[in-house]
């Protein structure tokens, strides 16, 4: 059973949270109504979701809100001097440091052949995540909400990888899950399957900074092919290493957080959080 400072159950308590307040965002509504909704006492829900959020969940709301979300694209175009940096896959790449690699394309075409991928599942801020690792780097990050659908993260790894060796080890993927989601980042590796787009999108998104969104489009201009909105959308839905590569930080221009492989909720908490921490 969870305990009362397990993230897992305390991400449970602020999604479903979030959920109202989106539901409810017209409505402006009251500390009262939200804690009546998930159940708890007024002032547990402040402290949960303020030592969470880093903010109250009053303050929180304005972070759901579209023209919130339009201003933060509206501060942040593709001159920014983060996307304009020439960073390489060498460089630190954002705020968690991450190194970036990339399968050989003989190591694509036969499904990871030869690599040998650990994997395990921890409580994380977000949720529970499968964390999957090589002697290369981390090759997954997946957020899922419930021990029911472990097992269909766990397919999804081996159908990501078909030929390599994939063995469960929690203790092979502790240590990265203490550093993913610690106060004071460190640097970690990260090897990626994808094809040349997918890969020159998610490279694209590395340079997004914390704190800041970009539009389809934006991304799609970055990497040299502004006609490509919709190839853009495409591969950054079947990026499988949640956070580090921040797919969180793309929504469509008209300011809406939808579209996220683990959830809208889970997007729009992860990018007020951000927000609130600088």
């Amino acid at each position: 059973m969870a305990s009362s400072n397990d993230p897992h159950r305390h991400y449970q308590q602020i999604a479903k949270a979030i959920a109202f307040l989106n539901d409810k965002q017209s409505q402006q509504p009251e500390l009262k109504d939200v804690a009546a909704h998930i159940g708890l006492s007024d002032s547990h829900l402040q402290r949960v979701f303020t030592e969470w959020a880093g903010l109250s969940p009053k303050q929180f709301l304005q972070f759901l809100t579209k023209q919130k979300a339009k201003t933060l694209l509206a501060d942040n175009t593709v001159a920014n001097a983060a996307y304009d940096s020439g960073l390489s896959t060498s460089s630190r790449l954002h705020d968690l440091m991450v190194s970036y690699e990339s399968v050989t394309p003989g190591e694509y075409k036969s499904g990871g052949h030869g690599i040998a991928i650990h994997y395990g599942i921890h409580p994380t801020p977000f949720g529970l995540g499968l964390i999957a690792t090589t002697k290369r780097g981390l090759c997954k990050l997946s957020f899922f909400d419930s021990l029911d659908a472990e097992s269909e993260v766990i397919n999804e790894l081996h159908q990501e990888w078909p030929k390599a060796t994939i063995q469960h080890s929690v203790d092979a993927t502790q240590d990265i899950a203490n550093k993913i989601f610690s106060r004071k980042p460190e640097p970690l590796a990260i090897l990626c399957k994808g094809t040349p787009f997918q890969l020159l999108v998610w490279e694209a998104l590395l340079k997004i900074p914390e704190g800041e969104l970009r539009s389809y489009q934006q991304v799609a201009r970055q990497i040299g092919k502004p006609s490509a909105t919709r190839a853009v959308a495409s591969a950054i839905a079947k990026n499988s290493i949640a956070y580090l590569i921040p797919c969180h930080r793309v929504i469509r221009s008209t300011g809406e957080i939808n579209q996220y492989r683990w959830g809208a909720e889970r997007k729009q908490a992860l990018i007020a959080r951000e927000c609130s921490r600088l």
